[in-house]
């Protein structure tokens, strides 16, 4: 190859691309060792030095913070100055993609690179990733210093390299250009920092466990933390998110671990509840162990809310992360209570059964229709406002807070179910005279205020109260008039049929008749069972009756079998509708 008049000649361009390329590694290389060079970083000319970094890599003392900062200035001098080199070798490359040899029209780059060779800007990336992974590797096994810098500042390094890495890759955006990276370049160049990364994940989940094995004592189940300790851990939660939720991927593995720390809090409640008898009983005032499962439940509410509130401010992948560790939590914190909220309803539930041992027919001494309630309904109303006074003002929120709690959802759920169990029994008491009706009429009233004034406001049941509201007038109806009546739309089929059986023949038996069954028997059975379930055990007593009419010769059906068949036949055109 020859020089003529001092220009470089094609022939001697591979050789001259290749200095530039190993002036560009060193340079890169070079960056990388000086970052890390913790001598330089002490600022002193040796290792012992006032304030300077011992051989063991830790600074001396009054010379960490020092040091520390020391590390990151270098660090970010670094990203600044592997960016200059890509960015150098990439201008070069594409120079030379561009570029043609005259005569031949030869691209220069085909000149110094064959096909299946790493391009140019691979080589000296693949040399800079392969020392700072040397670095790295080397910095966290022999200096504890640099190791507690990187590990404890991680989202720092991981910011610093993504950032560099976003660089390259926006300045190296040009069309009809090759980019300097590549996805597989940019996740080796991820891939050093990964031991860190590792020990900041498994440090963060040893603080926060710690944490809440400091306020979970196994040595006491009747020691519980206290509603500042339970703020601290969740601010220490929303303080660990906050560093990271500008960072997708080490959002999501913080997180994860995040997650790990709330099932750790759902062991240790679990842990704590007390579960015996007398967290069961509903009579007398709330006892240690209520009280202590109370604390539980409400300490669990806590977590749920801010977790999921903060939850809510993230990406909804980041979101679904936590999504299972908070239904634990939750879980957790409903079986502290479900316990007590069933015993509750169990009382209620047999308070309303006590209906049945009334006689509201046309001479029963019940259907009076003097002001008071009936003896059964005034059980209830003791009932509801002692579980207010004992439970549930020490579970539910202030009547402030409009927010659904998991004590309130319990309180809501069972408000509800004793609406709907007090209209299905109800519609089962049989025989029902006008002065019966009357008196039926007074208690709803009375139930409507009891609940509503202890229990859950009524009218925010939904479909519950509807239904309580139209069975009172809906009673009073004309059979004539029941078809076609606008009140039928909030009553389920089952219970309109159920109350129908007390306007027919004697004859006419219920399924609670013919199976001879208690009220509580065949109401649990109608628990388990579908509208169109319940229609086939009613039409087999309409049948039972067909037959019978029709074997002693008489032609005239009862209107009300005619409209019960009407009503059935609805249950089944819907479910065909559904099907």
């Amino acid at each position: 190859m020859v020089r003529s008049s001092g220009v470089l000649q094609y022939g001697e361009l591979k050789s001259a691309v290749e200095q530039l390329v190993d002036k560009y590694k060193a340079v890169g290389v070079k960056s990388v060792g000086v970052a890390l060079d913790m001598k330089a970083i002490s600022g002193t000319g040796s290792f012992g030095g006032p304030g300077g970094v011992q051989r063991s890599g830790t600074p001396q003392i009054g010379g960490g913070k020092r040091a520390g900062e020391a590390l990151w200035e270098r660090m970010g001098q670094c990203m600044d100055d592997l960016h200059k080199v890509v960015m150098a070798v990439w201008q070069l490359q594409a120079v030379l993609a561009k570029k043609r040899v005259p005569f031949t029209q030869v691209l220069f780059l085909q000149e110094v690179w064959q096909e299946g060779e790493p391009v140019l800007t691979d080589i000296v990336w693949d040399a800079v990733v392969n020392s700072f992974d040397s670095r790295m590797k080397s910095a966290f096994n022999s200096s504890s210093f640099v190791k507690e810098i990187f590990t404890n500042g991680y989202p720092k390094l991981f910011t610093m390299v993504e950032n560099l890495l976003e660089r390259i890759s926006r300045d190296t955006d040009v069309k009809g250009i090759v980019s300097a990276l590549t996805k597989e370049g940019k996740d080796k160049m991820v891939s050093t920092i990964h031991v860190f990364q590792t020990a900041f994940l498994a440090a963060l989940l040893g603080r926060l466990s710690d944490n809440v094995n400091s306020i979970f004592l196994v040595s006491s189940r009747s020691t519980i933390p206290s509603k500042e300790q339970i703020s601290r851990l969740l601010l220490r939660i929303q303080e660990e998110i906050e560093v990271v939720k500008l960072h997708g991927h080490l959002m999501l593995l913080v997180l994860h671990e995040i997650g790990k720390v709330l099932l750790l809090v759902a062991e240790k409640a679990e842990y704590q509840i007390s579960a015996g008898p007398e967290s069961r009983q509903v009579t007398a005032p709330a006892n240690p162990s209520q009280l202590k499962n109370f604390a539980l439940c409400q300490h669990l509410q806590e977590i749920h809310t801010r977790v999921s509130a903060t939850a809510s401010n993230l990406p909804s992948l980041a979101a679904d992360v936590l999504s299972p560790s908070l239904g634990v939590i939750y879980g957790v914190a409903c079986d502290s209570v479900t316990s007590l909220f069933q015993s509750m309803l169990d009382r209620l539930e047999s308070c309303v059964l006590l209906m049945h041992d009334q006689n509201l027919g046309p001479d029963g001494m019940d259907s009076s229709t003097d002001g008071d309630a009936s003896p059964y309904m005034e059980e209830l109303q003791k009932c509801t406002v002692h579980f207010r006074n004992e439970f549930l003002s020490k579970l539910l929120p202030s009547s402030s807070s409009r927010s659904e709690t998991i004590s309130t959802g319990c309180v809501r759920r069972m408000a509800s179910r004793i609406l709907v169990f007090f209209i299905r029994h109800a519609s089962l008491v049989r025989p029902l005279s006008e002065s019966g009706k009357l008196r039926m009429a007074r208690d709803m009233a009375e139930l409507e205020l009891a609940v509503g004034q202890n229990l859950f406001p009524v009218e925010q049941l939904g479909p519950p109260y509807r239904a309580l509201r139209a069975f009172r007038p809906m009673m009073f109806l004309d059979t004539a008039q029941l078809w076609g009546s606008p009140l039928l739309h909030d009553l389920p089929p089952s219970v309109i049929l159920h109350h129908l059986y007390s306007r027919g023949p004697d004859e006419l038996q219920s399924p609670l008749q013919r199976n001879k069954l208690t009220p509580l028997q065949y109401s649990r059975w109608l628990d388990s069972q579908g509208e169109d379930q319940i229609w086939k055990g009613i039409k087999v007593t309409l049948d039972d009756y067909e037959v019978k009419v029709r074997s002693r010769g008489d032609k005239d059906l009862s209107p009300v079998y005619t409209l019960m068949l009407q009503i059935g036949s609805s249950i089944s055109q819907d479910r065909r509708e559904i099907v």
